[in-house]
């Protein structure tokens, strides 16, 4: 039995639940690395001159055993996230720590602590088999997967499962991730694939959809309503398209932070109007490596209020981190919120505390999403609210090139990545509903 049997079960239209309960599984697939033994590969370098291309791996790897409560998927897209360009350049810390803590939870958890981690957290694809206690999904399954990974058997994850002493995220604190012709997943990471779009397409949304999600629209996050003039630094970028369609589609302001025109042009497709392109305007919030510049907090600030009709900001949506955060706080309006969901320009924040006490600001910290936020941000998608901003698609083999785009800032949007798979544009369903959408499906794509 070889992948190429469950790549045409898939491909089959008469296939069944029982036909595919009943291939049988490989004892190996091909799955992307990195190894425990090249991580201080890097070491002395500065993270940009990391480079991901020589660190990721194609490898053949032994299926793992499939546990309660959990699933094996026949993976036929993913996506590229900036934890797998963390992981692949081994910053802030090794993931192989992650993986030897894991290791030592539980017997089963052992699996999940080798001198290898499959890395990826996104996939779409075919559920294979479902382990003891599995109820709501079956072989045949299309699916898609967040990337929540959950214990739950602490009382403190039932209010929010992302407060779960045991929360991880799968393909970057667990191993088994989604870059890979299979991937193990629990039941609960588990949504419907969306029926109009083509498996790269329906893999891209998954951890950055969810994520912006939370941070903008969810009560654990901003609690963004309608009306509200919301500022989202990167907002071509991974997370910041997501929270552009989500401020859009919920009838808020969204002012976009881009740093090019042609990224600029992206957000006007997508339909927002307030733009600010911070290369042509010049913003240098740092005047050197210790010193941020208040006058240029207060340029920026004006050229806000220049787009929203003297308002300023309600919601800033973070994650570029260092470099930005000061300009963040100083710009939000009095009793605002500053959300902020990772730090890519640097961890160690410095902003003026005056403008946040006396101004009685909100600094929430948001990461990734529950079960619930990611099944809400996974239906809009599948409604057609929120699309894709899928821009290159590669091959598995050629994932240490895609990481390294991403690392790089390459790309726009997401770039996908095909498993299973054979080429692009497979696996849609509603063909309707698809021309009805396909000019937004494809708005990244054509830029």
């Amino acid at each position: 039995m070889t992948v190429k049997d469950i790549l045409a079960a898939i491909q089959s239209p008469d296939s069944t639940s029982e036909d595919f309960a009943a291939l049988p599984l490989p004892e190996s697939y091909r799955a992307i690395t990195v190894h425990k033994d090249e991580t201080e590969m890097f070491a002395g370098l500065a993270t940009r001159d990391k480079d991901p291309r020589k660190s990721i791996h194609l490898d053949d790897v032994p299926l793992p055993e499939l546990g309660p409560g959990e699933a094996l998927v026949a993976v036929m897209a993913s996506s590229v996230n900036y934890n797998s360009v963390w992981t692949s350049i081994f910053e802030p810390l090794s993931t192989f720590g992650f993986l030897e803590r894991y290791g030592r939870t539980s017997e089963l958890a052992k699996r999940h602590d080798l001198p290898y981690h499959i890395i990826g957290s996104d996939l779409a694809g075919v559920v294979l088999r479902t382990g003891p206690g599995v109820n709501s999904w079956k072989p045949g399954d299309e699916v898609v997967a967040h990337c929540l990974s959950v214990e739950l058997e602490s009382s403190d994850g039932h209010n929010d499962t992302m407060l779960d002493p045991e929360q991880r995220i799968w393909g970057f604190e667990t191993n088994f991730g989604g870059l890979a012709e299979i991937a193990l997943v629990k039941s609960n990471q588990l949504m419907p694939k969306p029926d109009h779009l083509s498996w790269e397409e329906a893999a891209a949304p998954g951890l950055v959809n969810s994520t912006a999600y939370r941070q903008l629209v969810s009560r654990n996050g901003a609690g963004m309503k309608q009306g509200d003039n919301v500022l989202i630094w990167g907002a071509s970028g991974g997370l910041g398209s997501y929270a552009t369609q989500f401020a859009l589609a919920g009838g808020a302001n969204p002012i976009c932070v881009v740093s090019s025109d042609q990224k600029a042009e992206i957000c006007r497709r997508m339909g927002a109007e307030a733009i600010i392109d911070r290369n042509a305007e010049g913003y240098k919030f740092w005047k050197d490596e210790n010193t941020q510049d208040p006058k240029e907090w207060k340029r920026f600030g004006k050229r806000i209020r220049e787009l929203t009709g003297g308002e300023d900001i309600d919601i800033v949506f973070e994650h570029p981190g260092r470099e930005t955060f000061g300009a963040s706080v100083f710009v939000t309006r009095k009793g605002g919120t500053i959300t902020t969901c990772a730090s890519t320009s640097g961890y160690m924040h410095q902003y003026d505390n005056r403008y946040l006490w006396m101004s009685l600001k909100r600094i929430i910290g948001s990461h990734f999403a529950n079960y619930r936020e990611a099944w809400e941000a996974n239906r809009l998608v599948a409604k057609g609210r929120i699309h894709p901003t899928l821009s290159k698609t590669y091959n598995l083999e050629d994932t240490g090139q895609a990481a390294y785009d991403v690392h790089r800032n390459l790309h726009q949007g997401k770039v996908g990545v095909l498993c299973l798979a054979p080429e692009e544009g497979l696996g849609v369903r509603d063909h309707e509903k698809r021309a009805k959408h396909i000019d937004a499906i494809n708005r990244f794509r054509n830029v």
